[in-house]
């Protein structure tokens, strides 16, 4: 994008209005687009192109489904002073973080990413964030439920109804995703607009497979698309992280009032003290007393625990993100790779199963996983485990 389009390039009524109709319809034809916003179809896509190209707008897609066993986790992460954008430059392109938030209180950054399943999220933790120079301290929740996340949140400037939104990615229970549905989609998140004779062309099908098989990912919640602006031009500026407390036996009472909340963007239910998660757009962070005390009235079951606000959100759905908000490039989201990490905890499980008096023939894991101290990072509770040559492990 040019220097120039950054500087200038707002967004007026009829570009919210756009917005909205690709939020509703991520693929409809220009032509319809343009009828419904009463604009000439040229004109639609000349405008989301200026958007586009401005980094103010745009559209992904990615899959909504999680293989069985799979899992989402909330990493909270501390950093030694004056490396929060290190280790966040160094984390931006692990494929399965699906956000990165520079946020304010009790942590630095807060992480948001899926996993083939607990192994591989202490794996992670320990051998990847634990690898990583400025990494403090982390600290892990894992959720249980899904309740709402932000592809089915609109502008809502359109004065029809809302079109049928994707069930949460992962807790729809319905279908699965095959080697070639995943294909597609990788092809498709390049250019979510890309007409279906292009998106055979790539991917060795007819256009006839392509619209059959988009037509079936879409009726099984298993693709989900994004149109997103600009989080500051967006006329939401302002995104809050809850940390509470809900009844175990109120779980579905409190998602239901919760999901009906013009703010709230996500809302999950955490395993851990902290048993629920909630994340709401705001147009002023003045307002946020006066939500929180709403919400208070309205939710009495709720219990607020902690709050984070989020000072830039670095990587957003699969985003990357300048500090106003503007999308910079994306990094297609899939499963993480282990790769050096594998090699570090190899070494420490083969330390682990050496009697004491045997390892110092055993390579020292915490060099291996590329720690000059020889340490690591600990997963939920932040504490440091002792290097592994002839120590126990301090939790």
């Amino acid at each position: 994008m040019t220097d120039h389009l950054q500087e200038s390039a707002t967004l007026d009524e009829l570009d919210y209005l756009l917005v909205t109709a690709l939020q509703r319809e991520p693929r409809a034809e220009w032509r319809r687009i343009g009828g419904e916003l009463g604009i000439d179809p040229s004109t639609a896509a000349r405008r989301w192109a200026r958007l586009t190209e401005a980094g103010l707008a745009w559209l992904s897609c990615y899959p909504a489904w999680l293989p069985p066993g799979a899992l989402i986790a909330f990493i909270e992460l501390d950093c030694a002073p004056g490396r929060v954008h290190e280790v966040a430059l160094e984390l931006a392109d692990d494929p399965h973080l699906f956000t990165i938030e520079h946020v304010t209180g009790g942590r630095d950054l807060l992480l948001t990413a899926t996993f083939t399943g607990q192994a591989q999220l202490a794996s992670y933790i320990g051998f990847r964030l634990g690898a990583v120079p400025g990494v403090t301290a982390t600290r892990t929740h894992v959720a249980s439920t899904l309740h709402a996340e932000g592809s089915r949140w609109r502008l809502d400037r359109l004065a029809f109804p809302a079109a049928r939104t994707s069930p949460a990615p992962g807790f729809s229970g319905r279908g699965a995703l095959t080697p070639d549905d995943l294909a597609l989609i990788d092809v498709l998140a390049r250019d979510v607009r890309q007409s279906a004779a292009a998106l055979a062309e790539r991917t060795g099908s007819s256009p006839t497979t392509v619209r059959r098989r988009l037509a079936r990912l879409d009726r099984e919640g298993l693709i989900a698309y994004r149109c997103e602006v600009s989080r500051p031009h967006s006329g939401w500026p302002v995104s809050v992280t809850f940390w509470g407390t809900a009844p175990a036996d109120g779980t579905g009472s409190v998602a239901a009032r919760i999901t009906r909340l013009r703010e709230t963007r996500m809302y999950v239910s955490l395993s851990g003290a902290h048993n629920v998660l909630l994340t709401v757009w705001l147009r002023d962070v003045g307002d946020l007393p006066a939500f929180e005390s709403s919400l208070a009235s309205r939710i009495p079951d709720l219990a607020i625990t902690d709050r984070t606000l989020t000072l830039w959100n670095l990587k957003f759905a699969g985003q990357l993100l300048s500090p106003e908000g503007r999308r910079l490039r994306s990094v297609p989201l899939s499963m993480w790779d282990p790769g050096p990490a594998r090699a570090a905890e190899a070494a420490f499980v083969s330390a682990l199963a050496t009697p004491p008096m045997l390892r110092g023939s055993v390579p020292a894991a915490g060099r291996t996983a590329g720690s000059a101290s020889g340490q690591m990072v600990g997963g939920a509770s932040g504490g440091r485990l002792g290097a592994w040559e002839g120590r126990g492990a301090g939790k």
